[in-house]
């Protein structure tokens, strides 16, 4: 069975909260995350390095240890030491990280103190009151853990868009290269770039005799056949996904990927459209009575029944129909479009590379320019720069930008916002920068009205350039932060700076409503990367993803801009 980057990462990620369950040098724990997330946002798969017999060294982060522990993971699919630490403590306790707000600190606190093992006996702890006692909880963390354990059972369980891929996309290469098959898609909310994915929904034209069905069953990775006929068939797989498969004739291809895109609600407007022309719309074709009138395109279905093309993201009913029959369908933005970004880190902080290798792998992806934006003094577990060491690094930038051609770097500063609204870093720092990321990293709970004010009176600062993430959530780890960010996004047209859309596969933040609204106030929006390593660039197709979702242009993202053009814009806001 083919080992996924995304395999290894989620090992090191059990023994990174064993470790840190059992009390482990914290040191120890942290180079387990770090490569947990190094090897999710590599492109490449490690797998097909360790058959090379490449170093796995030159990884960043990637030490002799981790190494020898990637390259037994490949080869066996196990971990040794992953196992011998299940032996070490009960087997389902990792289950609780599983609950948002509960990480390992507070499994091990409930674990030593109320030897809560299971979800189970958490919830029972949570409505005995027993939890409110232990120190660092109190009665309204217990209340947070009883909602966020009820929520938690009703809750299907879904996958990150980028692991999705991983599983998605080795399986169309595998499909696509069987005898006679001629078409695969991924359909579905992944072909719509959803932020999570439940399942995935995958569209296969073929030749009459191919043997795609038996092969697609008797895939390496499958665990589990559900079902399996002549055309359609679906299994689990082993990582947890499931996976649908449909073999369609190829005149057909085009009217079953609209139908198996979804969404729900939007074929279900289009087929409403179609039943007033007199037409029937099915996953084999447009009918007027039994006589077939489109199929054989996704666009011909559209045209049959009035409409122009609607991209596979904005299909949510939720206005896209009625653009379509107007004209005024958005020219979405597109991956090609962007001049740069404006969000990175590197070594200087909690990044992994240096200054130079961070340019040269933006260089290399066709940006004009890169910002290179540390962390501040408050974020100590980030390594985060005070006033001299980020003088030093502008002076490193500047001498850097002499060397260099074909990109230019910004000095930045991803600066935290206080509790109070005021920035980390004096003025007379913040002055000689090109650009200030302001970003909220603490003081998530605060109330709606003043988490607002506290960004409000950030946003105020006349150095403020745009506002990190903006609500701060974290895909299936951390709920958003309570804002109104209506108010935020129309403070940001009259203050005349900018929001992020972080294009983090765990972030996605802004939300896909919250570009919209941006796109309708008028305030531009950054799609950047924030980079912590030279592979993290490839986020931007997220970014772009989440920004089509939005109704974004090319003309409503502020890095769309040549470097020439960008400039005033930068200088209008310090």
């Amino acid at each position: 069975m083919p080992i996924h980057n995304a395999d290894i990462a989620a090992i090191f990620e059990k023994i990174a909260d064993l470790l840190e369950i059992k009390g482990a040098n914290q040191f120890r724990i942290r180079a387990y995350r770090n490569a947990a997330r190094i090897l999710s946002d590599l492109p490449q798969e490690v797998r097909l390095l360790v058959e090379q017999g490449d170093d796995l060294t030159r990884l960043p982060g990637i030490g002799d240890d981790l190494a020898g522990k990637i390259s037994e993971i490949t080869t066996t699919g196990r971990s040794n030491f992953l196992e011998r630490l299940h032996r070490e403590l009960p087997p389902v306790i990792t289950e609780l990280l599983k609950i948002p707000g509960l990480g390992p600190k507070r499994v091990k606190a409930l674990y030593h103190n109320l030897d809560v093992q299971t979800i189970e006996q958490l919830h029972r702890a949570a409505k005995d009151g027993r939890i409110r006692a232990l120190p660092g909880f109190g009665e309204k963390s217990e209340l947070n853990i009883l909602q966020a354990v009820e929520a938690h059972a009703s809750q299907t369980h879904r996958f990150k868009l980028t692991v999705a891929a991983q599983y998605a996309e080795a399986l169309c290469t595998f499909l696509q290269a069987l005898p006679g098959v001629q078409q695969v898609t991924v359909a579905g909310s992944f072909r719509r770039m959803r932020e999570t994915v439940g399942d995935l929904d995958i569209l296969v034209s073929a030749a009459p005799d191919s043997q795609v069905m038996q092969c697609f069953t008797g895939y390496d990775e499958v665990a589990e056949v559900f079902s399996a006929g002549e055309t359609r068939a679906s299994v689990l797989l082993k990582c947890g996904l499931q996976v649908d498969l449909r073999v369609v004739a190829q005149h057909c291809y085009g009217a079953a990927l609209h139908y198996f895109t979804g969404s729900k609600a939007h074929n279900i407007a289009i087929r409403r459209i179609a039943q007033q022309l007199g037409l029937k719309v099915n996953e084999y074709g447009v009918f007027r009575g039994t006589q077939r009138v489109a199929g054989d395109s996704e666009e011909s279905v559209y045209h049959a029944v009035g409409l122009a093309y609607i991209p596979p993201e904005l299909r949510e009913d939720r206005g896209e129909i009625e653009a379509a029959r107007a004209g005024r369908l958005p020219q979405l933005v597109e991956l090609s479009d962007l001049h740069g970004d404006l969000h990175a880190h590197t070594n200087a902080t909690d990044g992994h590379d240096s200054l130079r290798d961070m340019a040269l792998a933006a260089k290399a992806l066709g940006l004009e320019y890169l910002a290179i934006t540390e962390h501040s003094r408050r974020l100590t577990v980030a390594h985060g720069l005070n006033p001299l060491q980020l003088a030093r690094q502008c002076d490193e930038i500047d001498r850097l930008n002499e060397q260099l051609g074909g990109i230019t770097l910004l000095k930045g500063i991803e600066v935290d916002i206080l509790e109070d609204g005021s920035l980390d870093l004096p003025d007379s720092v913040l002055s000689r920068l090109d650009l200030v990321v302001g970003a909220v990293h603490s003081s998530f709970d605060l109330s709606r009205a003043k988490q607002t004010k506290r960004i409000l009176r950030a946003m105020d600062h006349p150095h403020f350039t745009f506002l990190a993430h903006p609500s701060g959530r974290l895909i299936e780890r951390r709920a958003p932060y309570d804002v109104d960010m209506l108010h935020i996004i129309r403070h940001a047209k009259q203050r005349g700076c900018f929001l992020e859309l972080n294009a983090h596969p765990e972030r996605l933040d802004l939300l896909d409503s919250h570009c919209q609204t941006a796109k309708e106030e008028g305030v531009l929006v950054s799609i950047n990367s924030d980079a912590h390593s030279t592979f993290d660039f490839n986020n931007l197709r997220y970014g772009i993803g989440q920004a089509r979702r939005g109704w974004l242009e090319k003309t409503d993202v502020l890095n769309t801009r040549p470097l020439a053009e960008l400039w005033p814009l930068l200088k209008r806001t310090m």
